[in-house]
Formats: C-alpha cells, structure tokens, sequence
C-alpha cells in the first residue's frame, strides 16, 4: 500500500501531508490551522490562552515592516513564513526538531513548497532570511517572557535566545489591545485571514 496521512480540513478538504498539493486548502483552512497551532508547546501565562501561531506570524511580519519597506510578496513571505505548521498543527520547538529525524524535515520542506507554490512566495536571498531570522528570534524572546513567563536572564541562559527581550507589541500599533495578550483562535484565524487577503 502506498502511505497516506490524510487530514479533513475544515472545509471538507481532503489533505494528504505526506502527498500535498498547492490546491488542498482553502485560505480559511490555513487561518484556522494556524489559529489552532500553538507557540511554546500551548504553554501561557494568560488564563485560558495560549499563542497562536497565527498570531505570531502578523507579529513577524509587523515587525519586518516596521524595520523596512517591503513589497506585497516580501511581505506575504513573512506572513506564511510558518505556514506549514497550520497544515500539520504542530509548533515543534527546535531543539527537538533533530529527534524527530529527517522524515519530519523532508515533511516539512514538502509542504512549505506547495505553500511556496500556491502563494508565488520567492525565493530568499541570504540578506532576507537574516532579515528575517532577527525579527522571528526577538519575537521568541519577547514571547518566551511575555507570554510563556521566562525571566529574561533564563531566556538568554536557559533557552539560549541571545536577542533583547522587546518590551512593546508589535501588533497593539496595528490592532490596539492589551501588549502580548493572546488572541482567541477565532480573533487570530480572522485577522491572519484578512492580512493575507491584503497581500
């Protein structure tokens, strides 16, 4: 027999994770996935609400505009930079992504490739990816405090983040609010959805 993961998405879609294909999902689809996929393991110091990765995904791609001028498919790239982990519902944290082995690294590259596809996402250049590996490592950092309750002497020497722990939301600018309170999953799927339809 040939191997099959299916996954029934909300809109009746089928998805086979281990076969994809740009056309499986719909947007809504990906929003919800993402709004449901949850940073730091589901673990938060808010009652009753962890961080989704939705969430963060609009907090990176905030932050990178505020640090410089990007155009619709830089910024789109941003935004899905994550993406797969909707489709599999499931935020690994890296240090344990190596005992997971090389299958779930060929996964995911699998699927950021369909998602890569669909969305004409481009390629990075190497001064992108660090562009852009600052703004998500200095997100981890000031999420690992503000919402998974580190301390910032256990973020730099526990968790090995070397990055300032940011005191100031990037997303209250866009979407008021209180600073670093997680959004419910309905909130998060919505507005994620809507930044990707302006894109």
């Amino acid at each position: 027999m040939v191997a099959r993961a299916w996954v029934r998405l909300p809109s009746g879609r089928r998805l086979d994770l281990l076969s994809p294909t740009p056309f499986d999902w719909t947007e809504e689809d990906l929003a919800i996935g993402l709004s449901r996929t949850f940073r730091w393991g589901g673990h938060s110091v808010w009652p009753g609400a962890p961080l989704s990765v939705a969430q963060h995904s609009l907090a990176v791609l905030a932050l990178r505009q505020a640090r410089a001028r990007l155009n619709p498919a830089q910024a789109r790239r941003e935004l899905l930079h994550d993406a797969e982990e909707g489709l599999i519902n499931f935020d690994c944290i890296s240090p344990l992504k190596p005992f997971l082995g090389a299958g779930f690294a060929e996964l995911q590259a699998r699927l950021q490739g369909v998602v890569a596809l669909r969305y004409a996402l481009p390629a990075w250049t190497p001064e992108e990816k660090r562009a852009h590996k600052a703004c998500d490592i200095a997100l981890a950092a000031a999420e690992a405090v503000h919402v998974a309750g580190w301390t910032p002497a256990e973020v730099r020497g526990t968790l090995g983040i070397r990055a300032k722990v940011m005191q100031e939301d990037p997303l209250a600018a866009v979407f008021g609010g209180e600073p670093w309170r997680p959004w419910a999953p309905e909130l998060a799927a919505e507005r994620f959805l809507r930044s990707l339809a302006g894109l």
